[in-house]
């Protein structure tokens, strides 16, 4: 079976679905870019701006759409009249759903797997098909998104046998995940920010100098200025003043 390689708009979809921050939108464009042809279409790998265009472009028809989060409907990731790449016209949300979750296992390397259930998926994702057609669709899935099955206990799970009602382990075959990135992207991303951090703060240093730190201009409660009646010998002067509202007796 030919393996399904992804468009602007899955990973334009990835974004939206996984809320990824609009400031990290390049770093994570510039990753499965450098995968080059293994991941992305063949015309994406050869131009960075032309492809980061396109993802762009594809954001923008995706927020026009009605797909925004992850609560958004998955039907919203095409359009109407779109048709299927690799499933049955039928389950076209599965396609949309699963190629969620395999960017999902790319561009994070220390996921080992996600858990499906997919019997509570068809309902999830509205599929009406028949249930026969919509399991042949889910081995079909897998096979060419280069997913692997384990059950519960990790154990490699043939689909083609059945889809039970429990969860099920969803992981990146062996053999894709050693043509990717070995290095975890989203560390590597965090230490570039804390690198550039400590630059910025550095020649803000150079520039302005060190802050000095405030002195403290609170005044001490042990200090005499706040004098405990309670605890002084002193005695406290009763004052004529009656309160407000008792009447005065001694007139």
């Amino acid at each position: 079976m030919r393996k399904y390689i992804y468009n602007s708009r899955d990973v334009a979809a990835y974004f939206k679905y996984f809320s990824v921050p609009s400031y990290l939108e390049v770093s994570y464009m510039q990753y499965i870019f450098n995968l080059g042809s293994k991941v992305l279409a063949e015309p994406l790998t050869r131009d960075f701006e032309a492809f980061k265009k396109d993802v762009y472009r594809e954001l923008y028809f995706l927020w026009a759409n009605g797909f925004e989060n992850e609560k958004a409907d998955i039907s919203k990731m095409t359009s109407e009249g779109d048709l299927t790449l690799i499933c049955d016209q039928e389950c076209i949300c599965l396609e949309s759903y699963m190629k969620l979750i395999c960017l999902h296992l790319i561009f994070s390397s220390n996921l080992p797997y996600i858990t499906l259930n997919f019997t509570g998926l068809m309902t999830q994702l509205g599929i009406k098909c028949g249930v026969d057609l919509y399991e042949q669709n889910c081995k079909i899935i897998c096979d060419s998104l280069q997913l692997e099955v384990f059950d519960s206990f990790g154990k490699p799970f043939d689909l083609s046998l059945g889809i039970p009602d429990e969860l099920l382990r969803v992981s990146l075959s062996s053999e894709f995940k050693q043509g990717l990135d070995t290095r975890n992207f989203k560390e590597t991303l965090k230490n570039e920010q804390m690198n550039w951090l400590k630059d910025l703060k550095d020649k803000s240093f150079k520039l302005f100098g060190s802050i000095p730190a405030r002195k403290k201009t609170t005044r001490s409660r042990n200090s005499g200025s706040s004098r405990n009646y309670r605890s002084s010998g002193n005695t406290v002067v009763r004052k004529s003043a009656q309160p407000k509202g008792t009447p005065n007796t001694n007139r």
